[in-house]
């Protein structure tokens, strides 16, 4: 947060006496946020404050590792594209992210009010417990009424602060018409409460105040677990909006005066300089350059960019300065529309129903019957409502709604311990309910099954000399394809030639002069080269014919065990890639894929991931990039690598912390396996109140019994939930 600084008044009278000069505002520190895909340890959060915090104009640099972000503090001309080159220079890919569109992410108050919540219950049902150790030993009559008015007196209180997350999403269901897991838990609390309030002021011997502690407590602790494993995951439409730059660089009548892109309008002209990402939609009206358009639509090169071209807000301008006039702006750029893309496939999924939900259904109108003939029976056989009224609390608190809140959070917690272990983080409550039920695999290409790195493939083919002076050439260029050959070149041992006047032609490549001839590093057309459907540079040297360097996206580690095993596993795998067909078809060959789209835009992955759904099949959708969240938000379940921009991560279910994709396919083992624990949970629960229900109804269920059951069940099913570790 800035401090705003304020000039402090004079202590000497004569100086009040004279005229003040004008104070001078002092220029306000700006925030900015920085987005860091690459990040995975303590190491790179120390490198990166170390790199940051020694760049002229920042104060304070501080890394998240859970957000993988950056946020800085710096002086007013300090900029993130200052900083974004210093920390791609140290090895770290950097977006600039909107700290205002970031204010509503930041903070965990749900877990942290969960948490205070079971503090407060545990706390509570400890000393009610102590208390009713004393009534179950012996204590009688004045001894044991004051006792149960102790425990009454924590334990309202402790249940109307503690159990309100129960009553809310109860009252919620309730309001529609409908049930869910919470309505028989909130019936069971306030049923015990108001029969031991009943007891106690009639001076009776049970009170189940302890009972209804402790099921509130249980159930807490099952909210916190299944809160922890997903870890609250954010919006990725919020995520997505903080993408979009920020602020902008307007041309008036020739000047440069940056302002904030909420105030830009259409027709006005924005200058994008080299490295800077477009904030608006709109056409290139001066300058050369060459676009990155991968985040947006996975093309693996970057797109010439001349007069006339239309750009995208979102696309990173490479290689030289670009004017650009405005046709969108605002809530009507493509990078807005992918958002709320993202939010309508988000809010699909919430229609999922989990297996909790599902056994709620039965679950709820079944106890409450049974509590109600047990409540009328017991009045119409003994004639007396307290023992009616109580009889029938005993019945909602021993039928457990707690093992069955507890089936599906103990459940997913030790399955993802299991998953972590193996490089997977589950985020979201359903993820591995719905990746059990998968029956289609959907891979993005460049980023997902493919490094996203160009690597050069055919080094030996050329003379040293001549890679010399490509060499050279590339090191002078910020290119992909030359920085790859320049890496190339350099693990080879090879040591550049002398030029003199080199110079990157923006959109073009790089020329200098070598031993009085002409040479050019770079685009085919520039060269006189071929082009065809594989990336490829050329290099011209005088009037020799251009030589072609070859490139290819190398295969991520795992992939080709992945899809293998998805295969064998009898799913059926597609490929959809912004990419060219040539790239497409190569790499889906390679790694025998049989169905595979090329040069899909983001709504063409969310409309095919969708036709898929409306087909009936299940669908796991793998991508990395921003032109994927539409379809990770819109699949039935879905995975991002953790080096995938944030948005992507939000949007999908799991995250992969590795580089590997092999333990994919063992995730939807795993997750066949905890599908099938929190059924036999719930058949545990079931065969439980089988057997304890009729005690229950007989009328021996006293508050002690009651309470015994209840943790046993409880603790015999997260036994059973322990055995997928």
């Amino acid at each position: 947060m800035t401090v705003q600084a304020t000039p402090a008044s004079a202590a000497c009278p004569g100086c009040i006496a004279a005229p003040a000069e004008p104070v001078r505002p002092i220029p306000e520190d700006v925030q900015i946020a920085l987005s860091l895909p690459g990040i995975h340890c303590s190491a790179c959060i120390s490198t990166v404050e170390r790199e940051l915090n020694a760049h002229p104009g920042v104060e304070d640099a501080r890394v998240n590792l859970t957000l993988k972000r950056a946020m800085v503090k710096a002086a007013p001309d300090t900029r993130a594209v200052d900083l974004i080159p210093v920390l791609e220079r140290a090895g770290f890919e950097a977006h600039e992210l909107d700290p205002g569109a970031l204010s509503a992410t930041q903070s965990d108050k749900a877990g942290r009010d969960l948490l205070m919540r079971l503090a407060v219950a545990g706390f509570a049902s400890m000393n009610v417990m102590l208390l009713s150790v004393s009534v179950w030993s012996g204590a009688t009559d004045a001894t044991r009424d004051m006792f149960h008015w102790i425990s009454a007196a924590i334990a309202l209180p402790a249940i109307a602060f503690s159990a309100q997350p129960f009553f809310t999403n109860a009252w919620s269901a309730l309001r529609v018409r409908r049930l869910n897991m919470d309505v028989p838990i909130v019936l069971a609390i306030l049923l015990a409460l108001v029969t031991s309030i009943w007891e106690t002021a009639l001076s009776g011997e049970h009170a189940y105040f302890d009972a209804a502690l402790t099921l509130t407590f249980f159930l807490l602790a099952g909210r916190y677990l299944d809160y922890r494993t997903r870890a609250a995951a954010r919006s990725a439409a919020e995520e997505l909006t903080a993408l979009e730059v920020p602020r902008a660089i307007r041309l008036v009548d020739g000047t440069e005066e940056e302002v904030a892109v909420v105030n830009l309008n259409l027709g006005d002209l924005v200058l994008v300089r080299p490295g800077g990402r477009m904030p608006v939609d709109g056409e290139i009206v001066s300058g050369q350059s060459e676009l990155d358009r991968s985040l947006l639509t996975g093309e693996t090169l970057p797109v010439f960019a001349e007069v006339g071209l239309n750009v995208s807000a979102g696309e990173v301008n490479l290689t030289g300065p670009l004017t650009i006039r405005a046709t969108a702006v605002g809530e009507d750029t493509s990078l807005h529309r992918m958002a709320d893309l993202v939010a309508i496939a988000e809010s699909g999924r919430s229609r999922y129903t989990s297996l909790a939900d599902k056994a709620a259904k039965l679950y709820a109108p079944g106890v409450h019957i049974l509590s109600a003939l047990s409540f009328v029976g017991w009045y119409i056989y003994s004639g007396d409502i307290r023992t009616a009224l109580n009889i029938a609390a005993a019945v909602l608190i021993i039928t457990c709604p707690c093992a069955l809140g507890l089936a599906v959070p103990a459940v997913t917690t030790a399955a993802s311990g299991r998953l972590f272990r193996n490089g997977m983080l589950i985020k979201h409550a359903t993820a591995l309910e719905r990746l059990a039920e998968v029956d289609t695999v959907v891979f993005d290409k460049t980023g997902t099954l493919t490094s996203g790195a160009p690597e050069l493939t055919d080094l030996g083919d050329h003379s040293r000399g001549d890679l010399q002076v490509a060499l050279a050439l590339a090191e002078a260029s910020s290119h992909p394809l030359s920085q790859a050959l320049a890496k190339a070149a350099r693990e080879a041992g090879i040591k550049p030639a002398t030029l003199r006047d080199v110079l990157e032609v923006p959109g073009y490549g790089t020329e200098g002069l070598f031993q009085d001839q002409r040479v050019r590093l770079g685009r085919a057309a520039w060269v006189d080269g071929e082009d065809d459907e594989q990336t490829t540079a050329w290099l011209a040297i005088g009037s020799r014919p251009p030589l072609r360097f070859a490139f290819t996206d190398s295969l991520r580690a795992g992939a080709t065990e992945a899809v293998a095993a998805f295969r064998a596993a009898g799913k059926d795998v597609i490929l959809i890639s912004g990419d060219t067909q040539g790239a497409v078809r190569a790499l889906a060959g390679k790694l025998g894929i049989e169905d595979w789209i090329a040069q899909a835009l983001p709504q063409d992955k969310a409309a095919k991931v969708q036709e898929l759904s409306d087909q009936g099949r299940h669908v796991l959708m793998v991508g990395d990039g921003l032109n994927d969240t539409a379809a990770l938000a819109a699949a039935h379940v879905s995975i991002s690598p953790a080096s995938a921009l944030d948005a992507a991560r939000v949007a999908s279910d799991i995250v992969l912390l590795g580089n590997d994709l092999s333990p994919i396919a063992e995730a939807c083992n795993t997750a066949v396996m905890a599908t099938r624990r929190i059924r036999e949970n719930f058949r545990i629960a079931t065969v439980y109140n089988v057997i304890a229900v009729p005690l229950a109804v007989a009328g021996l269920a006293t508050p002690l019994i009651a309470a015994l059951a209840m943790s046993t069940s409880s603790i015999t099913v997260s036994l059973n939930a322990l055995r997928l570790r």
